[in-house]
């Protein structure tokens, strides 16, 4: 997760939401039976670690744009990496773009990744992962603008500096829809975090499930 410029009380709140976050995605991917998991945007490589530890997943790919993030997630899983027939790989590169070897994957995860996409390339990432990668499941949390008023967030301000936009629910909801409608996907819509009647969770979730 990038460092974020905060008061220490809301990065308390938002560390314990970022670990509270980690579980429930590694427990959505283990309740949907792969054993084949991409992760995209996978970050630092704090996800890939909790998969490591569950034999269930018995080939993990982990895809991200940034060296120095990756840099961190092969020190992170260099006892994994290590090993003579390695669960494990790392490759350097962006979900926007074509990549043959990332198809026929089990499910897939964008955790908090999406909103770091400039809008005028949320196009070329659904071709990309859902018209291409095609992961069997795909799992996607992103923050839920509504709630940043209870991080004492400023109308209009980002939680992060680096995101380049924060979606609602209903204007996530209608992306995810239509994303799944074009592609052959069904998508479930959850929530991650204390839930706060009239604003909803502080991470949204998507949960598509490809059709055929």
């Amino acid at each position: 997760m990038h460092e974020l410029m905060v008061p220490d009380g809301m990065m308390t709140q938002m560390t314990s939401l970022h670990e509270e976050r980690l579980d429930f995605v590694l427990r959505t991917l283990k309740s949907t039976g792969a054993k084949r998991v991409l992760d995209l945007g996978c970050g630092s490589g704090s996800l890939l670690y909790r998969m490591l530890a569950d034999d269930q997943f018995e080939s993990i790919t982990g895809l991200e744009d940034s060296g120095v993030s990756l840099q961190q997630a092969r020190a992170v899983l260099a006892e994994y990496l290590r090993e003579e027939t390695p669960r494990i790989r790392l490759v350097r590169g962006s979900y926007a773009e074509s990549n043959a070897a990332l198809t026929g994957y089990d499910a897939a995860a964008m955790v908090e990744t999406i909103e770091h996409v400039p809008p005028e390339q949320l196009s070329k990432v659904e071709r990309a992962v859902f018209g291409e990668y095609r992961p069997g499941y795909l799992f996607m949390t992103t923050p839920n603008r509504e709630y940043n008023p209870l991080f004492d967030l400023a109308p209009g301000e980002f939680r992060e500096e680096d995101h380049k936009f924060e979606w609602d629910r209903a204007k996530f909801q209608r992306w995810a829809s239509g994303v799944a409608e074009r592609n052959g996907y069904d998508v479930r819509f959850g929530g991650i975090g204390d839930y706060v009647p009239g604003v909803g969770h502080p991470t949204q979730t998507a949960l598509f499930a490809r059709r055929d």
